[in-house]
């Protein structure tokens, strides 16, 4: 039964990482837009769902009590207008530039969620979000089992809303201009318009993700939102394969795997004195397992397959660049 209501609560945790995912595969793996500052999105779904949410607090602003799925509305709704500012101030730049811009728009969210206290908690975080299923809190079985439901279910929905608007017009505006913005614009397409549009969506889900986890796990510090976090989903998307948004939630279950497993070991192995440095094994494993993939599926495990000539034939490589065959 132990093993059992692990392995929901692993699972659950995976699916919350794979909807940051999911949002990340929409602004890169179909727009080409390189954020490096997820982590930020994510916290203000988490801190924005908290504050709406919680009880009142004579500490800190914000303890509405309204109900969580207030909170989670509101969580994608901030999101998704953060990311849309920030699209309009930032999507001018391309790759290195956008960037090192993203990172910057992380690094300030991090740093209002450790410095306003009587907004964030500050260091002390905020603590008391109510759980789904929080009366079922001393059965950790179905606890977890429940949570794991409700985190699939809107996981589900996400995928399937995605994978609706990459097959729909939508989609094929935001491929074109990833592919050949030039030859786009000059279909009367605004390229300015659509990224936008889609790093505000990629933004709204990954502070829908943040949302979920701030009421799985009960509280939330600016801890939680380090550049180590943008590091995971970035790797959980290259190894499912950008442009695949079911590469996206394999990907996030295979290297969370990789990342529990390889902590839980370095505890095993290691005496409490050294474990603090042999934490740093996990990044070596994620590391070593992306270097692994990357040589035998450079595009990914789901991403598009380059097709290989046969017989001394030219053939065109069917991939996410825009390339063609030599």
């Amino acid at each position: 039964m132990d093993l059992l209501g692990y392995g929901a609560f692993f699972l659950t945790t995976a699916l919350i990482f794979s909807l940051v995912t999911l949002g990340l595969n929409l602004q890169w793996g179909l727009t080409g837009l390189f954020n490096v500052g997820l982590a930020g999105f994510v916290a203000i779904g988490a801190y924005t769902s908290a504050l709406l949410t919680t009880p009142d607090d004579a500490a800190r602003l914000g303890g509405f009590g309204l109900p969580i799925l207030v909170g989670w509305l509101g969580a994608m709704l901030v999101g998704g207008i953060a990311a849309a500012i920030t699209g309009i101030a930032t999507l001018r730049l391309r790759s290195d530039y956008l960037a090192i811009t993203t990172f910057g728009v992380a690094v300030v969210v991090q740093l209002v969620a450790l410095n306003a206290q009587k907004l964030t908690g500050g260091p002390f975080g905020i603590g008391f979000i109510p759980r789904p299923f929080g009366g079922l809190a001393e059965t950790p079985l179905l606890f977890n089992l429940s949570n794991l439901a409700v985190v699939s279910v809107v996981t589900l929905i996400v995928y399937l809303a995605l994978e609706h608007l990459s097959r729909s017009p939508w989609g094929r505006v935001l491929k074109a201009l990833r592919e050949d913005e030039r030859a786009a614009i000059s279909l009367g397409k605004s390229a300015r318009f659509y990224r936008v549009q889609a790093f505000a969506v990629g933004g709204a889900i990954m502070a829908l993700a943040g949302a979920l986890q701030a009421h799985f796990t009960g509280f939330i510090a600016p801890d939680n939102y380090l550049p180590a976090l943008t590091f995971q989903v970035w790797v959980m998307l290259i190894v499912g394969g950008s442009g695949s948004n079911i590469g996206a939630v394999i990907g996030s279950i295979l290297v969370w795997a990789i990342w529990a497993g390889s902590g839980a070991l370095t505890s095993v192995l290691f005496s409490p004195e050294q474990q603090a440095r042999a934490a740093s094994l996990q990044i070596v494993a994620i590391g070593v397992m992306l270097c692994v993939i990357l040589l035998v599926r450079p595009n990914g495990l789901f991403g598009d397959r380059p097709w290989r000539p046969r017989f001394g034939k030219r053939v065109r490589v069917a991939t996410g660049e825009s390339g063609t065959a030599s």
